[in-house]
């Protein structure tokens, strides 16, 4: 398949994040090295706008479900909410190291950020000036910190561990060791029954309430990144290949294969409807793909090849 290619970035795109489906329909921002997140149109990637205002590169970048509010995590020390609609920057907090990992509560109302510091910090939207809960026990950098619900949070970090936490009580409560390498990715599924996960070149399913494995499948390659396709069907993954992968999520057989990029992928991510998925990579693109290849979605029209 020939995907869309969305350009404009001029460093390596190291996270995406698609909203909810909208009025408008759905939405993507991308966090880039060039420290210009970018906000997009989900169905078609053209540009919507750029949030200005980090002074470094940005490794984190997610919407809240309706697309009112961005958030994004930067090498400059920052994570900023920023107004979806206008783009302007409407709060930023301070942090002591560089912040990788940003994720809103399923309300909007809570932003969680890690990074760095090693610490995982819970910050109330709703009243910006309180100090924000903090939560110790990673000895590593936080790659991934995500909401499960109200009250609990699961994390990955450059310490080999995947951990669940409870807000409440502040306390680490499951923790799994997960061997010789570190979690590169984390992701939670719309079901909140399942999140995908990967090391080396391994992608696992966990169980986020029980944290127990569900399964797991080897990749011909190092992944950088894997997400489960909403309906259950498909998982896709890239990596330091340059390759995109499509795997059968009940058999781990690999479906399809694509290349596009001119550098190792970074970042995937299914589209709220299933019908694309997003990558970003070491080349400076997001590429957009059709899961269903042929059919008329977006800027895609099929081509009847009977027609002479």
């Amino acid at each position: 398949q020939t995907p869309l290619t969305c350009s404009g970035h001029t460093r390596p795109v190291v996270d995406l994040s698609f909203s909810d489906n909208t009025p408008d329909g759905y939405f993507l921002i991308s966090a880039c090295k060039d420290g210009n997140p970018m906000l997009r149109q989900g169905e078609t990637g053209d540009w919507v706008g750029t949030f200005i205002g980090h002074k470094g590169a940005v490794w984190a970048a997610t919407l809240n479900k309706s697309c009112s509010r961005a958030a994004t995590g930067s090498a400059d020390f920052e994570a900023k909410i920023w107004c979806a609609l206008t783009g302007d920057e409407m709060h930023s907090f301070q942090h002591n190291h560089i912040v990788r990992s940003v994720d809103f509560s399923a309300d909007g109302q809570k932003l969680l950020t890690g990074g760095q510091e090693k610490k995982i910090r819970l910050f109330d939207l709703e009243n910006t000036k309180t100090e924000p809960l903090t939560l110790l026990g990673h000895e590593g950098t936080i790659k991934r910190c995500l909401f499960v619900d109200p009250n609990s949070i699961i994390t990955i970090a450059d310490d080999k561990t995947f951990r669940k936490w409870d807000l409440r009580s502040g306390e680490e409560t499951s923790k799994v060791q997960l061997g010789e390498k570190s979690a590169s990715d984390l992701s939670l599924h719309k079901s909140k029954n399942v999140v995908t996960m990967t090391y080396s070149n391994v992608v696992s399913f966990y169980n986020p309430i029980t944290m127990q494995k569900i399964k797991e499948f080897q990749t011909p390659t190092q992944i950088n990144s894997a997400h489960l396709h909403p309906h259950l069907k498909y998982f896709v993954a890239g990596g330091h290949d340059f390759k995109i992968y499509k795997f059968d999520y009940d058999t781990g057989a690999e479906v399809d294969s694509y290349k596009g990029h001119f550098g190792p992928v970074h970042i995937i991510r299914f589209s709220p409807d299933g019908e694309l998925y997003a990558s970003g990579s070491e080349d400076g693109t997001v590429r957009l793909w059709q899961n269903n290849v042929g059919t008329n979605y977006g800027l895609w029209r099929c081509v009847n090849t009977n027609d002479n």
